[in-house]
């Protein structure tokens, strides 16, 4: 077996969410998933099918979000697995509605930072082991980056 690193595209202001699924239809429960919850959200989904004709499924309200999400789906190769990368909204808007979709077994990441995938490749195929997500800790919360972060939260209108 065989670990391999696959760094994700993120377009400029853009967010990304990889999961992994188990039906075909996931493409299309997704794509509604979002346009649902954030009408104005443009994204782009691929799905990577695990059986069958083994295609990289895709759709989207944004050719490009739509050919970059097909990019990441191409470049992780692992069965089972979408991506979703859009602009316009962010993950938190529409998480918890794709959580939602009842072919979705799981979020690995939702993210704007740099993120890569960990992949172990076998004479199967490949399968996603986690990912590596931004930086690491800096260090811990003081009471003033404390007090900031509250600040932030409700000058963003996520918190009274």
């Amino acid at each position: 077996m065989e670990l391999k690193s696959i760094a994700l595209e993120i377009p400029e202001g853009g967010n990304i969410i990889v999961g992994q699924s188990h039906f075909i239809k996931t493409v299309e429960d997704i794509y509604e998933a979002i346009v649902n919850t954030v009408p104005q959200m443009k994204f782009g989904v691929a799905f990577s099918e695990a059986s069958g004709p083994c295609l990289v499924r895709a759709d989207g309200n944004d050719a490009a979000l739509r050919d970059c999400a097909v990019r990441n789906a191409v470049n992780i190769a692992a069965g089972h697995t979408f991506v979703v990368v859009m602009t316009e909204g962010y993950p938190i808007n529409v998480l918890g509605r794709i959580k939602d979709v009842p072919e979705v077994c799981g979020i690995f990441c939702a993210t704007a930072n740099p993120c890569e995938v960990i992949v172990a490749q076998s004479e199967q195929g490949r399968g996603i082991l986690g990912v590596i997500d931004g930086s690491s800790p800096a260090g811990v919360e003081t009471e003033e980056d404390a007090k900031k972060r509250h600040g932030f939260l409700r000058m963003i209108g996520y918190k009274r």
